[in-house]
Order: C-alpha cells, then structure tokens, then sequence
C-alpha cells in the first residue's frame, strides 16, 4: 500500500519546465505541502514575509511602484509557470528586465545552438523547430512589450493570429486525413464488393459457358441424327422409286406381251 501510496504521488508530481529562450526571474517558493490536501481544501497560501526590522518603515521607491505594472503586463500576457516538486509548489514568473542588443545578439546564437542540438528540420513541418521559434517570438513579445506596452499588445495579436491559423491549419489538415481514410476504406470496401462481383460473373460465365456447350452438343447431335435419318429417307425413297420403275417395266413388259398375243 505504502509503495503504491508513493508511486501515485509520484505520478501526480508535476515536472520542472525545460529550458527555455524565454527571459524568467529567478523561481520562487510559494507553498510546502506536508501531507496530501483534499479537493475540497482552501488555496494554498504564499510563504509570509519575513518580519519588518524595527523603526520607522521608509516609503517605498518610486522605482518599485513603477516596475510593478509592466510586470503585471508581463504576466497577463506571459503567464507565470508553475511546477510541483517534493511537495513544495514553484513560481517563476516572465522577467521584466530591459534587454539590450547584445541579450538579442545571444537570443538568435541561443536559437540556432538548441535548433542544432535538438536537430530540428530546416524545411516542413516541425514540432522542435515551432516551439523554439515559438519561445523566440514570445522572448521578442517580452523585451518590446518593456519597451512599449502598446506595440507588444500589438505583437501578441499578431502571435495569437498565427496560432490561430496553425491550429485551423491542423484542424484542416486532421480533417483531410480522417476524410482521407474514410474514403480509402469505402473504396476498399467498394473494392471487395466489386471483387465478389466479379468473382460471381466469373461463374455465372463459366456456368453459360457450360450450358452453350451442352446446347451445341445436343444440337451436333440432333443435325447428325437428323442427316442420318434424312439419308436413310432418301435411300428408301430410291429404293421405292427402284421398285416402282422396275414394277411398271414388268407391267409394261407383260401388257405388250398380252397386246402382242391377241394380234
């Protein structure tokens, strides 16, 4: 049960997030579980702020005040990512330090370095090479939107258009595939019916085949016994038209015999 108990709450654990050509912040520890929460227990709280040295509290910078809301930004339109590890629950949000040419210069070396090492297609399509540049265009997203909040809003559009388009693309195409086998498996089913078709034509052919056969033999038959007796007629009809002409020259014979002796 224990072993059980420990290999479902591995299982549950969340996994620490890759590497990424994303700029974040250092992560920072919002909770430590101790024992297994129920559905239906409050939110977890953040770790409390350790306590304020004694004396008077200096207002806080104007700078800080400041940098609070293009961090808002930052994270409505990046949000923070979150993982689970050994019962302790880890935030680590986009980070809201200006860039400069040298950090793009690297975020390009750093694009190629990783399509390189993940060997990722030059040309169609590929799962490896969309999510870097995917992590790129959200890195660029980042480093304007501190810039200029209205022109990284501006960009976000642009990125969640194109993400748009690629997921109706592959709606499309997911579509065209299930449309595809539909259609090879009626024609293979058209096919084997056709098939069958075929096969029974086969035979009835071979049976008519059989049966044409059969007639052309009886009717073989039937003229062979039909010239035979024909034959035989005409051999009988001879032999009576012999007879009859052997008959009358004996009538004939004995009628100028009896003429002959009455003279």
């Amino acid at each position: 049960m224990a072993t059980a108990a420990m290999a479902t709450a591995a299982a549950s654990a969340m996994i620490p997030p890759p590497d990424s050509l994303l700029r974040y912040n250092p992560p920072m520890l919002v909770s430590r579980r101790t024992e297994k929460r129920s559905p239906g227990a409050p939110p977890l709280k953040g770790i409390p702020a350790p306590p304020a040295p004694p004396g008077p509290v200096p207002p806080p910078p104007r700078t800080a005040a400041a940098a609070k809301q293009p961090q808002e930004l930052l994270n409505a339109i990046l949000p923070p990512r979150e993982w689970e590890e050994d019962n302790r629950l880890w935030v680590q949000e986009v980070s809201s330090a200006p860039s400069t040419r040298l950090d793009v210069v690297q975020l390009q070396e750093q694009l190629d370095l990783r399509l390189q090492q993940r060997q990722a297609r030059e040309t169609g399509i590929c799962p490896v090479r969309r999510e870097l540049f995917s992590q790129c265009f959200d890195e660029l997203i980042r480093e304007t939107t501190i810039n200029c909040a209205e022109r990284g809003l501006l960009l976000l559009r642009v990125r969640d258009e194109i993400q748009m388009t690629i997921a109706a693309y592959q709606t499309l195409y997911e579509s065209s595939i299930a449309f595809g086998m539909r259609k090879a498996l009626q024609a293979e089913e058209g096919k084997s019916a056709m098939e069958k078709r075929i096969a029974e034509l086969e035979e009835e052919k071979q049976e008519l085949e059989r049966q044409v056969k059969e007639q052309k033999a009886k009717c073989d038959a039937i003229e062979k016994r039909e010239h035979e007796r024909q034959q035989l007629e005409e051999k009988k009809h001879n032999e009576e038209v012999q007879f009859l002409k052997r008959t009358n020259q004996q009538l004939k014979a004995q009628l100028e015999s009896i003429i002959g002796s009455n003279k």
